[in-house]
């Protein structure tokens, strides 16, 4: 009966207060003592007019009424008669001293739904202040008191979306006129630091008894996280909850309690974002403690999806991650089971072809740390497994096209034989060094340091400060000296050296001056010095001497071709491909015909079928250039351009002083271009592109005894298709452009969808080539039933293929491909409109 009568007196007072604020005969000081009233069942004080179930009964039932009351009458003439300070103690008090959440709900929607006005900024005003008063703190402590049903989910639903988006709320009714407490880089720290304090909160009232939960404050935060903010949350928390639980058990308790709260839904974005902001495996280890036995989600991210699915993540979280699961007893199965999925993912001969390489670089240092932290008597255990992967996963990886991958495969070979120690022996490759490689080979070390070290004190005895002094103090005995001058030993020490650095060695034999003995010394000479003297001047021999060079060019090409380096002739295939590609240009038919055929005939390596494409590929560059003015005849000598003319003591020639004199005594009434046009010069390419690109197209498809084109030679076929493209988009504007492009199309559409990234980007450059160089009637008109499939396979790879150069080269092609319809579009549209 006293609870009802108390439920009914509330009940009765505040509609009463209500009603004295909205009398229009209501002055001002009735209306300061109705909000007096309101204010007086939310003070606890001891000088409060209400008791305590007044004060409980108008927290529960009447304050959210209260709360939407004053905000309907926020333009009201009584609202509008208070003094600054009196609404600042009255009426803004009633939003700052109440339940927490049920001020946020009420504000929240009153700012979505007022619009822009001076009342909009008042309340936007007593928001700022709510925040900036803890009472989002307040409000979190407030649900780790209650239990979980005494609240409904819808009410709680509501209040996480309000907190989790209270940026973007007041971001789409403020913009561009946002206050910087409701910015994103500053909300969520505050917001991660209010749950910190919630936190210890529950700490203390842990040690004195209290229960606590710790579910909203886990919902909270999954719900910030999931939304994408963990980096700015966990920034703040991690390092915090880091420092209080490496020597509290109860706060680990609390963190550990708390993650295991999280909502399934949300565990993997908090643990993402967790092991990115920690400073090392034993902090996590602290943090979340053996969560990953617990929950299967959270054993899914961190032994799954982490390390085999996502491929982002820095060396150091791999590190974290790794380091966590070898941390303790009963988690380091885990790191056994994690190291037989990484070894199989990165053995697997399709895992090498179809996924792109940054994320066969992170399996191999997740590879590489699994062993690193093994102990001995797991590494005999796993001994068989390593060795299978090892051997399967260096032949996938050596057998790449890819320098990258074959890299991979031999750091991670040398790493793994060096760490199993096989009957004493350790596989050794050759590469280069990069800072790539270097970090893989660094990952077989353990590091498991959660603090930088800190630096050495200045002390007297340390090794850089004894170092130091040695290297400014030398000791006297390294510089020896005379001390008898009167020594009778006759000695040549004081005399004094001649400076022989610029001296040259003399050279027995000279440099030939004919093509011919150039050539009979490449082929019959087994003397070193007459050989790279012959091989040097073999350059400049044949582009003197055009009509000699015709004479022997095939012969000479097929000797260059198979020419090998047997005197270690410094620059050799540079030299060799330097002749090869003046041979050609000087010669093109015939060499070009004997370098086409030879491509595909027996007993050659792969070495010299991708010399004979890079010379045919230099070749056609040069063809295509415009011929400047500086050329050699081919009777062997300059040029008049060439020549220097006789000139006189004056330094200026008498044609530069006419033409000034001219100049300056004309009147031009518009002056124009002072530099003088450019010749037009013939494209030497045009006539003979098709000598270039279609006897390459002739057998592909005929695999032989050393060359299987479209079977294991993915390098070679590679870059065919890429010299072809090369060779198409030198003959713009020629005439055969167009059937070049239909033949390439043709050929290309056969291995579009090769497994090798090496052939697919070698397609898409040749794509392009094609939408570069045909004209766009041809386009329309040749290619008309290809298009359409030929955009939908662009527009598959644009999105889904697995190496991010294709992906580029594919939407370039389709940004190319848009262009020409649409200009052979507008041009028939004009021509239509003009007849």
């Amino acid at each position: 009966m006293e609870s009802v009568s108390t439920n009914a007196e509330v009940r009765l007072t505040v509609a009463q207060l209500f009603r004295t604020l909205t009398s229009s005969s209501a002055g001002c000081e009735d209306v300061i003592a109705a909000l007096q009233n309101l204010v007086s069942y939310l003070d606890d004080g001891a000088e409060s007019k209400t008791t305590s179930a007044q004060r409980e009964e108008f927290r529960r039932a009447h304050y959210s009424r209260t709360l939407r009351f004053l905000v309907s009458s926020i333009q009201a003439d009584w609202l509008r008669s208070l003094s600054a300070s009196h609404r600042a103690q009255l009426w803004d008090h009633l939003f700052l001293k109440g339940p927490p959440d049920q001020a946020l709900l009420v504000l929240m929607d009153a700012i979505t739904e007022l619009r822009p006005s001076t009342s909009l900024d008042h309340l936007v005003s007593v928001t700022e202040r709510f925040l900036q008063s803890g009472r989002l703190a307040d409000l979190l402590w407030s649900y780790c008191l209650r239990s979980a049903s005494s609240d409904s989910p819808q009410l709680r639903e509501t209040l996480l979306g309000r907190i989790s988006a209270l940026p973007d709320i007041t971001a789409n009714k403020l913009h561009p006129n946002i206050r910087p407490p409701f910015l994103p880089q500053q909300y969520y720290p505050l917001l991660a630091t209010e749950m910190l304090t919630a936190l210890e909160r529950t700490c203390q009232a842990l040690r004195g008894g209290t229960d606590c939960s710790l579910s909203f404050v886990a919902q909270t935060l999954g719900k910030v996280c999931i939304q994408g903010h963990s980096d700015l949350v966990l920034a703040v928390m991690a390092p915090r909850l880091s420092v209080c639980t490496r020597s509290d058990m109860l706060w680990r308790r609390v963190c550990w309690k708390l993650l295991e709260n999280v909502p399934q839904r949300w565990m993997e974005s908090v643990l993402t974002g967790l092991v990115q902001a920690v400073r090392g495996p034993d902090a996590l280890g602290r943090i979340i403690g053996n969560l990953v036995l617990t929950d299967k989600k959270a054993q899914f991210v961190m032994t799954h999806k982490l390390l085999l699915l996502q491929y982002k993540y820095s060396s150091q979280v791999l590190r974290t991650i790794l380091g966590y699961l070898a941390a303790d007893r009963d988690r380091r199965p885990l790191l056994i089971q994690v190291l037989q999925s990484v070894s199989q993912a990165w053995a697997n001969p399709s895992a090498v072809k179809h996924t792109p390489l940054e994320q066969q670089l992170y399996v191999s240092k997740a590879l590489l740390l699994s062993v690193s932290l093994l102990k001995d008597s797991e590494l005999q255990e796993l001994r068989s497994e390593l060795l299978q992967c090892l051997l399967g996963g260096m032949q996938s990886h050596l057998d790449s096209s890819v320098v990258r991958v074959r890299n991979m495969g031999m750091v991670v070979g040398e790493s793994l034989s060096s760490r199993m120690d096989i009957n004493g022996t350790k596989l050794e490759f050759e590469y280069e060094q990069d800072e790539e490689t270097r970090e893989l080979l660094s990952l077989i070390t353990p590091d498991t340091s959660d603090e930088p070290e800190p630096e050495l004190g200045n002390r007297g005895d340390s090794p850089e400060s004894g170092s130091k002094t040695s290297t400014q103090n030398p000791t006297p005995q390294s510089e020896p000296r005379r001390t008898d001058p009167d020594s009778d030993l006759d000695s040549d020490d004081d005399l004094t050296p001649y400076d022989m650095s610029g001296d040259q060695e003399m050279s027995r034999a000279s440099p030939p001056r004919y093509l011919r003995d150039c050539l009979e010394t490449l082929t019959s000479s087994e003397d070193a010095e007459r050989v790279e003297l012959s091989l040097r001047a073999a350059e400049s021999l044949v582009r003197t001497n055009a009509f000699a060079a015709k004479e022997i060019s095939v012969q000479m090409t097929k000797v260059l071709l198979h020419m090998e380096n047997k005197h270690s002739i410094s620059g050799f295939l540079s030299l060799r491909q330097a002749t090869m590609v003046a041979l050609t240009v000087s010669d093109c038919v015939p060499v070009t015909q004997y370098l086409t055929t030879e491509f595909y005939s027996l007993n050659y390596s792969l070495r010299q079928r991708l010399d004979i494409l890079e010379v045919l590929a230099l070749a056609a560059q040069e063809l295509s250039a415009p011929i400047s003015d500086k050329k050699v005849s081919s009777s062997g000598t300059l040029t008049t351009t060439e020549l220097t003319p006789y000139q006189s003591d004056d330094p200026v020639h008498w044609r530069q002083v006419v033409e000034k004199r001219i100049q300056s005594k004309t009147k031009r009434i518009s002056k124009g271009a002072t530099e003088p046009a450019a010749r037009p010069t013939p494209n030497r390419y045009g006539p003979v592109a098709g000598c270039f690109f279609f006897p390459l197209l002739r057998n592909y498809d005929r695999p032989q005894v050393t060359f299987d084109l479209l079977g294991s030679d993915h390098l070679v076929l590679g870059r065919l298709i890429h010299t072809l493209g090369l060779l198409m988009h030198l003959a713009v504007n020629a005439p055969i452009a167009a059937q070049m492009g239909r033949a390439l199309l043709d050929f290309v559409w056969a291995v579009r969808y090769h497994v090798d990234q090496t052939v697919r980007r070698g397609v898409l450059f040749a794509v392009c080539s094609v939408f570069l160089s045909m004209p766009s009637h041809s386009l329309l008109v040749d290619l008309n039933d290809q298009l359409f499939e030929t955009r939908a396979w662009l527009a598959d790879l644009a999105e889904g293929d697995p190496d991010a150069d294709c992906r580029s080269l594919a939407v370039q092609s389709l940004v190319l491909l848009d262009k020409s319809l649409k200009k052979q579009l507008q041009d028939q549209q004009a021509l239509s409109l003009e007849s």
